[in-house]
């Protein structure tokens, strides 16, 4: 059977799962489409809320930016974990307790106001569109890899995919389907780490497969990694940062901005009880942790298996002629996701840091230039055929790769559909609808947010390449400050709250666009990606934790100038941190 074969079977197993699932669940009531009813299992709302934290991201790129940047880049991952855990312990059990559907409307009752309502929606828009993106781009390098169709038409397929299950099922069919592709997506990455850590360490388990020795060389695995990388003229892989600032704050960033993004919290709202929320919480950290313990060894076995790809005989050896490259590199060569470029002429690939440093070195070897450019993304999608796995295990990793980004696609489209239809609509523009009325909008909503996002999946904006950490950035800058201070403080009113979150994202937005060139202005290209342009040396992908403390500090400035809240909202917000009696959250 060949391996497009072996592909469409295991894909399309997972899609006749996912839309059974949907149609198993369909959603009758509002309450279904955006908390699935209240009333799911802590246990599978913790599968759940992992499949939908473990975006594309997380499943296909962030080993590959750990495998380009070693160590450096190793802020993704404690960002990313640091982020749940504040979600999990600072926010999910008191917006449970106060028993609400969406994030807009626990800041609209908190901070009173319809105004503060409305930015919330703003911003949540803003921040799960540009992120929603990254998940369409990411189903469409699978779909154009392994069903061998054009990327446009594999992200088409996703959205009908997303459409089916998401629009039929809300929250409801969501959460089941998630379950379903956790399962997907945790099988379908360790199971090929477990072969790769096998055959280059001789350990099964890939975390410590990654502090074990190399079994070919006999040195410890990283050290290998690093003379392998050094001699090619790269850093050493387990080089620490330079700029100590900036790692801090874009973990920082990356930690406030994954707690304030909005398709997860929404998860917890799913839950019978405010203990249940917690246990959830735990439950999902579990889960989790089975991939992102995983993904540094991932990473780096990825990135010595890729040079010793190229250089079997050794990084001061010959590389291997382009024309006997393996199948792997000519099929991934189809996608455009990589590139050769014979610069010296000699038939060879020469794959190298060309850097001014490394010229002289490179000179000697003959070389003239890097001729190999490797997409970091495809790295985890690739790694079962570079290391010559089963093709079964190569279809595995193509279903695994689809959940993920289909997972955390639709929550963020559920985020953006509640946001639209109960907040905005429901909040502002008709609150008399009827329920029936506001489900048919629920639905509606959903499926133009699906158009959308796949228009842009198919025509990102300039700014796609940065367009995960937009959306960290304004989610940090934003969300994540309002919800902290409508939890835990009682003297910042509906005036400080506007004032701080219009602050939090304009600053961070303005930023970002400014200091990246993504506006059309004479003379901001000039100071793209230029660290000495920079305010204070901050790079514009870790301003989101910059943005958070102007939100704090004007939010609590206005509230102090300006009048206390009522004391119902006290109370209410006493409540929510004290609960009396038997703590289940009332509300819808």
């Amino acid at each position: 059977m060949s391996q497009f074969a072996i592909n469409l079977i295991f894909v399309g197993a997972s899609f006749a799962l996912y839309i059974g699932i949907a149609i198993w669940a369909r959603a009758g009531t509002t309450r279904d489409f955006y908390v699935a009813g209240g009333g799911v299992h802590p246990v599978m709302n913790g599968m759940a809320t992992a499949a939908d934290w473990m975006s594309a991201a997380s499943f296909i790129s962030m080993a590959g930016l750990i495998a380009a940047g070693g160590y450096a880049n190793s802020t993704f991952l404690m960002g990313w974990t640091g982020g749940y855990v504040l979600l999990a312990m600072l926010l999910a059990p008191y917006l449970r307790k106060f028993g609400k559907f969406t994030v807009p409307e626990f800041i609209g009752d908190r901070f009173y106001s319809s105004g503060a309502r409305l930015v919330a929606v703003t911003c949540l828009i803003i921040a799960s569109v540009t992120y929603v993106i990254g998940q369409m781009t990411g189903a469409g390098v699978a779909f154009s890899r392994f069903l061998e169709v054009e990327s446009d038409t594999g992200l088409m397929i996703a959205a009908v995919v997303v459409f089916l299950y998401a629009v039929m099922g809300g929250m409801k069919g969501i959460t089941y389907t998630q379950v379903a592709q956790y399962v997907v997506l945790i099988i379908a990455y360790t199971i090929p780490a477990v072969f790769i850590s096998l055959q280059l360490t001789g350990n099964p388990i890939p975390a410590f497969g990654l502090f074990s020795e190399h079994t070919e060389s006999g040195m410890p695995l990283l050290a290998k990694l690093d003379q392998v990388v050094n001699e090619l003229g790269f850093r050493d892989y387990t080089a620490d940062v330079s700029n100590k600032l900036n790692m801090v704050l874009f973990t920082l960033s990356l930690m406030i901005g994954t707690a304030g993004l909005p398709h997860v919290i929404i998860r917890f709202f799913t839950v019978p009880k405010v203990a249940d929320a917690r246990w959830s919480a735990g439950w999902a950290l579990v889960f989790i942790a089975l991939l992102y313990l995983t993904a540094p060894a991932v990473a780096s076995m990825a990135r010595l298996n890729l040079l010793n790809t190229i250089y079997p005989d050794g990084p001061t050896a010959d590389a291997i002629k382009y024309d006997e490259r393996p199948d792997w590199i000519q099929t991934w060569e189809q996608t455009g996701l990589i590139q050769f470029e014979d610069k010296n002429n000699d038939g060879r690939i020469q794959l190298y840091n060309d850097s001014a440093e490394f010229a002289e070195t490179a000179s000697q070897r003959g070389w003239n230039g890097n001729e190999l450019s490797v997409n970091n993304d495809i790295l985890v999608l690739a790694n079962p055929e570079i290391a010559n796995l089963p093709p079964w295990v190569v279809g595995l990793i193509a279903a695994g790769g689809l959940a993920a980004a289909l997972s955390t696609a639709a929550g963020l489209l559920l985020a953006i559909s509640s946001a639209i239809s109960h907040d905005l609509i429901k909040g502002s523009i008709n609150p008399k609808i009827s329920e029936r009325g506001e489900l048919r909008a629920a639905r509606i909503s959903m499926a133009v947010a699906i158009v959308v996002a796949t228009w842009l999946g198919m025509n990102p904006p300039g700014f796609a390449a940065q367009v995960v950490a937009l959306a960290f950035g304004i989610a940090a800058a934003s969300i994540f400050p309002a919800l902290m201070m409508g939890i835990f403080s009682t003297r910042v009113n509906n005036k400080g709250a506007i004032a701080g979150m219009l602050a939090g994202l304009l600053s961070t937005v303005i930023y970002i666009f400014i200091y990246l060139g993504w506006l059309f202005i004479p003379g901001t290209n000039n100071l793209a990606n230029t660290p000495d342009n920079w305010l204070l040396g901050i790079s514009p992908l870790s301003f989101g934790a910059v943005g958070a403390v102007i939100n704090f500090a004007v939010a609590f400035t206005v509230s102090a100038m300006t009048e206390k809240p009522p004391k119902e909202i006290q109370e209410l917000v006493e409540s929510v941190r004290y609960p009396r009696g038997a703590g289940v959250a009332t509300g819808h």
